[in-house]
């Protein structure tokens, strides 16, 4: 079988182009399946991260300075199909909107497309081949997503074949708030392969915590928490890899808080898994996760992970006590209490790190291809039951216009009938 992703920009740096290229090479490795992946825009001569030699990559639009694409009249003109209300629509163009049609509508030849993102899942709905199996994957919650998107999205997502979210509880967010008939909506996570680093040994006195340096993140939250940790552990340290725009607060914050040499921002640093294994805790205290990523890269390397019960994610990956903990969210004080409870009982601490490594098992690529194959074979043998289910439901949403039409017209017609300035005759 032969399967295409469509990505934003696979030569960039970010989780959801990491997942796709691990999905790819596991579909590849495991699946025994033909892989392609199709690049919206190309802004730099080679990926970032390495793509595994059998996977085709296919970019549609050159961004570089240099390159013919940007001297195109089609280039200066803003997308027409992608979104507005898409936070990505500015990198989008009408040379964007017309490489994507031409590569859906002729060249491709995959059995399975699946969009990664929003705007791009527009791009499925309205161009995607109608023998292939069309499939979008939701890598943000749906609440994440403004009314405005979501208005559009219910209205496209209707055409495809399924909408696959990371968590279980986003799934069923999908179903209860935004009703496809005839669409399969299901969890399927995101794989995290096992890492090349022997895992911690749980004696460094390091708490390590990743992600952007953005307010949703609450690095700000974790240094306030930190502060009463070291205040009772003061030969611990943290250490916060990221980069972003909250970079120059935080760094003030450690400094307000008199945290210097002992809270330190890393930058940036990719892979993380060896900054992980170097440390004996790894701290989250997002107000939202779609999924969660750096906790279970943390569970690789053997780290028991203190994380926010933010929605939607740490919850279906943390078990509250076996391989992690977790706490309110906002609640600096929790998130200090746990990560000083940990760090006051080593032998609770090791037994976590061991549960952590068992738990991260359930991201493996095979559990994880198999729930793909399930799901292709699930889509091929309903296709035309989801097909007369979707019909059946435009016929009920058609029904019910009309019916409201019709009655609208009746009562505008009866008020229409009455004189103007007459009053209706009183009952003895």
């Amino acid at each position: 079988m032969k399967i295409a992703f469509l990505l934003h920009n696979a030569y960039a740096i970010g989780g959801t182009v990491r997942t796709t290229l691990n999905l790819a090479a596991a579909l590849v490795e495991q699946g025994g399946h033909e892989v392609e992946i199709v690049s919206m825009s190309r802004h730099r001569r080679n990926p970032r991260f390495a793509v595994d030699p059998r996977i085709t990559l296919v970019p549609l639009v050159d961004t570089r300075a240099d390159s013919d694409d940007v001297r195109l009249a089609a280039y200066a003109e803003p997308a027409r199909d992608f979104p507005a209300a898409e936070k990505r629509h500015k990198q989008y163009t009408l040379l964007h909107d017309q490489r994507v049609r031409a590569y859906l509508e002729e060249q491709c030849d995959a059995d399975v497309v699946i969009g990664t993102r929003p705007g791009i899942n527009v791009y499925l709905s309205l161009w995607g081949p109608k023998r292939a199996l069309r499939i979008a994957q939701e890598h943000l919650r749906h609440d994440a997503h403004g009314k405005k998107l979501r208005a559009v999205l219910r209205r496209h997502y209707r055409a495809l074949d399924a909408v696959v979210t990371m968590t279980e509880a986003d799934a069923a967010v999908y179903r209860a708030k935004m009703p496809l008939p005839g669409v399969d909506v299901r969890c399927v996570p995101n794989i995290v392969p096992a890492v090349p680093v022997p895992a911690s040994d749980g004696t460094s006195k390091v708490i390590a915590a990743a992600g952007r340096l953005a307010p949703g993140k609450r690095f700000d939250l974790l240094l306030e928490a930190f502060a009463a940790v070291s205040a009772q552990a003061p030969d611990w340290q943290l250490r916060i890899y990221g980069a972003g725009a909250e970079e120059q607060r935080l760094r003030d914050m450690v400094a307000g808080l008199g945290l210097e040499g002992r809270a330190r921002l890393m930058g940036a640093v990719a892979p993380i898994e060896p900054e992980f294994a170097r440390a004996s805790l790894v701290v989250s205290a997002s107000d939202a996760e779609s999924f969660g990523m750096t906790l279970i890269e943390a569970m690789r390397c053997g780290v028991p992970v203190v994380s926010t019960d933010a929605p939607l994610g740490p919850g279906e990956i943390i078990t509250d006590g076996v391989d992690g903990r977790l706490v309110p969210v906002g609640d600096a004080f929790a998130l200090a209490a746990a990560m000083l409870d940990l760090i006051d009982d080593e032998a609770a601490r090791k037994e976590m790190s061991a549960a952590a490594l068992d738990s991260a098992h359930r991201y493996d690529p095979e559990p994880v291809v198999a729930r793909y194959d399930t799901l292709f074979h699930d889509l091929r043998t309903t296709r035309h039951r989801r097909a007369w289910r979707r019909f059946a439901a435009r016929t009920a949403n058609w029904t019910q216009r009309k019916t409201r039409s019709v009655r609208d017209v009746s009562h505008s017609g009866r008020r229409r009938t009455a004189a103007p300035g007459t009053a209706r005759p009183r009952l003895p």
